[in-house]
């Protein structure tokens, strides 16, 4: 199979295409030169497929922390170590914009401040919010313009300044425990149970394109999930399955989920 029909059997859409174009287009032309290369942050979803698109190539991902959700794809030659990923010329910068404590701020904020810049979401990784601080990844190349120029978010006033992204400061990732029990390990049943919908809301969110099953798209409410799958509702919020359980007393299925906070 070459390369433009490997690229139709993975994209969903006419902007599917173009992405997996240009990232293969970007690792396999480094890869030749023996220069490094990055391509622009993407998705979970985005990831997997461009690693069914370069299997067998020589790549792989990095975001600027571990557990990093948005990440570039890499091709690094054998001469450069794995510490010129975080080094002043690698392809990621982190920036770091502190606000007054009166003040709260969401990822909404920073994101319109963002785009209101003229900023594209492609070239923003994860955003590190916390009280009074949100520390950016963004592409290295548009560090220097973002620091020119982001200088509020919602009403706040923005000081910023450019860190190492080792010294980014990620908020742990809490998960709300719960325990629930379904009639069968169908996806639509467990964001039924896990989100209070009625069966039939549940699988109409499937069918609607608003669930993603381990950061893919899934559109098959009858598609049963397993242990450490993580399901996201579109405007609703995501969850890991922790474990499947035994029968309860009524002949229902146990199951223990975690909801991201």
């Amino acid at each position: 199979m070459d390369r433009r029909e490997k690229i139709a059997r993975l994209a969903q859409t006419k902007e599917d295409e173009v992405l997996l174009a240009r990232v293969y287009e970007r690792i396999t032309l480094a890869a030749q030169r023996n220069v490094p290369a990055s391509t622009c942050f993407l998705s979970k979803r985005e990831q997997m497929l461009c690693q069914e698109l370069l299997r067998g190539e020589d790549f792989r991902f990095f975001g600027g922390t571990e557990l990093s959700e948005r990440e570039v794809c890499c091709y690094l030659p054998e001469y450069l170590d794995e510490s010129w990923l975080t080094g002043d010329e690698g392809p990621i910068a982190a920036v770091r914009a502190v606000y007054f404590a009166g003040d709260t701020l969401t990822h909404r904020d920073f994101l319109g401040a963002l785009m209101g810049c003229g900023i594209r979401r492609e070239a923003v990784g994860d955003l590190c919010l916390q009280p009074r601080q949100c520390d950016l990844f963004v592409t290295a190349e548009l560090a220097p313009y973002l620091l020119d120029n982001l200088t509020s978010a919602g009403r706040a006033h923005l000081t910023l300044t450019r860190i190492a992204p080792s010294q980014a400061d990620r908020p742990p990732q809490t998960l709300q425990e719960l325990r629930v029990s379904v009639s069968s390990p169908r996806l639509d049943s467990v964001i039924s149970a896990a989100f209070h919908l009625s069966r039939g809301s549940a699988a109409d969110a499937v069918a609607a394109g608003r669930v993603n099953l381990n950061d893919l798209p899934c559109l098959k409410p009858d598609r049963a999930v397993q242990e450490n799958d993580t399901v996201s509702v579109r405007g609703l919020g995501k969850l890991r399955v922790l474990a499947l359980g035994g029968l309860t007393k009524k002949g229902r299925l146990a199951l223990t989920l975690g909801k991201y906070l």
